[in-house]
């Protein structure tokens, strides 16, 4: 991305140049960015008297006294404040956005689902408009759980801003480009790339490629961060270089505009004189990013044996109870198949977690038909599934030499708490009626002699 192709009148600080021009590498880093020489202080964070007649703010991702390790800030130098940026709200209808509890009667949420493709129709959609929630868990009014989402996008916003004080977002592109302008500087967004927007940040959402698809995992709960390595060591899965956070930039723009506000599961907006995206500097660790999905370098077994999923967790939003999290972020991607003796796609299980899966691109070696790019699986909590009988009786017969698992990336969202069906995913997105039956052909193999069968 090149300084020409920002919106029109939008500033950013200048950087290297280079595949990562106009990002920062790092995750979790105490970042330090500014659009305009000297607007942002040193040594302090509240002078007097800023630079240029900016107004410093701080935005708290965390509460004040949360231990250092976990505190998340940022000091903002404005062109306003934000309490400029807020007006009288009016409420804001969005049905097809729900937040948890969500939980319809007349919904059967215990089984197992697959969906196909959302698909387009001929309605103009924003991000806010195009927003369709296939599942809820937990509460968003007490900070805990999650909710999964399609995205259907076809037209930009236009002076009109978001931002979401019930959770941060997870974007995982399917289809199209988007470009999403934040208070903290612009993310370009494509498939096979994944971004997260912080809560309380404002932002605006522009179509760069359309239409387009993808999925949202919006949590309620304690940010998402790397998963320990344990006895895997300082490398491998997700590297914190490889995350990218923008450079500062800004717009100084006097126009009607609309902000709009999820709070509570609830919407509402108002309207201001002028664009919100008005940061000139910034430093903090609280910040958008985005990583790309190919960097992830997967570890697996080399021997024999096939380990759980979440050794391919590339984030992680802790709950309360230690190693069990409100949500993993899951990628199963290309790679390498070597084990030994070993049945190799995922085994037969059933989960106290509970796993919606997303195809990004390619097939699933567990499910080779039915589980198509854009389309979503849900298994939830103590529910079984395991492959189909294709699967299982390919993988149980294969010449187990190495194989390489090729053009195939999808995804998991998971989480300790049961994923609760809205009515859209029950009764207006493209629910296979028959997912259920791709195990009714399993056979029955035991007859009571020893030996392998």
């Amino acid at each position: 991305m090149t300084r020409h192709d920002l919106p029109q009148g939008m500033v950013r600080a200048p950087s290297h140049t280079g595949p990562n021009e106009g990002y920062m590498p790092g995750f979790g880093n105490d970042f330090e960015t500014e659009a305009l020489p000297d607007a942002l202080p040193q040594g302090m964070n509240s002078p007097q008297k800023c630079n240029y007649g900016l107004y410093g703010e701080q935005l708290s991702g965390t509460a004040f006294t949360a231990p250092s390790h976990q505190n998340e800030r940022t000091w903002c130098y404005r062109i306003r404040p934000s309490v400029k940026h807020s007006g009288r709200y009016a409420k804001l209808e969005l049905p097809y956005w729900k937040s948890a509890p969500c939980i319809d009667p007349d919904v059967i949420s215990l089984g197992q689902y697959r969906w196909n493709p959302v698909p387009h129709g001929d309605q103009a959609l924003t991000w806010l408009t195009g927003m369709r929630t296939m599942t809820t868990a937990g509460d968003v009014n007490t900070q805990v759980g999650m909710a999964t989402h399609i995205y259907l996008v076809t037209t930009s916003m236009v002076d009109e801003y978001f931002y979401s004080a019930d959770s941060e977002v997870l974007i995982v592109p399917q289809e199209g480009r988007l470009r999403f302008c934040t208070e903290l500087g612009v993310i370009d967004l494509e498939p096979m790339e994944i971004a997260i927007i912080p809560r309380g940040l404002v932002y605006r959402v522009e179509v760069l490629d359309g239409p387009c698809r993808g999925f949202v995992c919006e949590n309620y709960g304690q940010k998402f961060e790397l998963p320990g390595r344990g006895p895997i060591g300082a490398n491998c899965m997700a590297n914190r270089r490889d995350f990218k956070t923008p450079v500062a930039a800004f717009e100084d723009r006097e126009t009607p505009s609309t902000l709009t506000i999820k709070w509570c599961g609830q919407f509402h907006h108002c309207e201001i004189g002028h664009s919100p995206l008005d940061v000139v500097a910034w430093h903090g660790n609280y910040a958008p990013v985005k990583y790309d999905l190919r960097t992830y370098c997967p570890v697996g077994a080399i021997l024999f044996d096939h380990p759980d999923p979440s050794i391919f967790t590339v984030l992680t939003a802790p709950s309360g109870v230690p190693g069990t999290a409100n949500i993993d972020f899951v990628l199963f991607r290309e790679r390498w198949m070597v084990a030994e003796n070993t049945f190799r796609p995922p085994w037969y299980h059933k989960n106290i977690m509970s796993e919606l899966m997303g195809n990004i691109y390619g097939q699933y070696d567990a499910k080779p038909q039915g589980f198509v790019p854009g389309g979503m699986s849900l298994h939830n909590m103590m529910l079984p599934h395991g492959p189909d009988k294709t699967a299982f009786e390919g993988a149980s017969n294969a010449d187990l030499k190495a194989e390489k698992l090729d053009n195939t990336m999808s995804f998991m969202f998971e989480t300790r708490f049961p994923q609760h069906l809205t009515p859209f995913a029950a009764n207006e997105a493209p629910l296979q009626d028959d997912y259920i039956d791709c195990w009714d052909s399993l056979e029955k193999k035991f007859d009571g002699t020893p030996g392998v069968k």
